[in-house]
């Protein structure tokens, strides 16, 4: 059975950071495009990041660009989030999934084919 599991979430001030994992169980990430994808309360799921496998491309948000880093390592079968910087704004319960299709990960859509996905961490950005 492929799973997914998120950590890291929790309670931050504004500005501060946090890194996400997402770690596989049941199958190797290696083959896979790694999305992130956040929802916070009373809107849709929003499309934040994703790394493909082929080549390691990685694709962002635009309101998240220059804050987060996306990155993969296959050894550890894990796929972290760096989120720096963070604004009230960041507050969502981020999801991770696994992506059927390398090419559909410039998408940032949790519309298309998933393997994958995980039951999410919240962030809460707070003062």
């Amino acid at each position: 059975q492929l799973q997914l599991v998120e950590s890291g979430g929790g309670l931050v001030q504004p500005g501060g950071s946090l890194r996400l994992s997402c770690a596989a169980s049941g199958f190797t990430l290696d083959y896979y495009a790694i999305a992130w994808f956040r929802q916070a309360p009373g809107k849709e799921r929003e499309g934040v990041s994703c790394i493909s496998s082929s080549d390691g491309s990685t694709y962002y948000t635009n309101s998240v660009k220059g804050r987060f880093t996306i990155s993969r390592d296959n050894a550890k079968n894990t796929v972290y989030l760096q989120m720096n910087s963070l604004k009230f704004e960041d507050t969502a319960v981020y999801s991770c999934a696994a992506l059927r299709e390398q090419s559909m990960c410039i998408m940032l859509d949790a519309s298309v084919p998933l393997a994958a996905w995980g039951q999410g961490t919240l962030v809460t950005v707070s003062s």
